[in-house]
């Protein structure tokens, strides 16, 4: 899962609304919810997902709004690691 990523998995994320960070290969995506316990309650399962993939994100979070940030900080860069967990945090999140 270390792979460089290819650039369809990259439309995929882009399509799923995360944004290039400019200046790395990554990815980052705010997420805003209805207070701050759902905010802290989606970082939580987000959290135990990061957990079982050994892949963590890059996050802040203020009030009811998460910050994320993906990469794969082994490799430079992006790849399936981050593909995955920005899909499993956009189900997390509802979307």
């Amino acid at each position: 899962m270390n792979e460089p990523l290819d650039d369809a998995a990259r439309e995929t994320l882009k399509a799923a609304g995360w944004q290039a960070v400019e200046a790395r290969d990554a990815v980052t995506k705010t997420y805003r919810f209805a207070n701050f316990v759902e905010a802290f309650g989606f970082m939580t399962r987000a959290a135990i997902w990061a957990e079982k993939l050994n892949h963590h994100p890059e996050w802040s979070n203020v009030y009811k709004t998460v910050t994320v940030t993906l990469t794969t900080h082994d490799t430079g860069g992006l790849t399936a690691l981050d593909a995955k967990l920005a899909a499993k945090m956009d189900k997390l999140a509802g979307g």
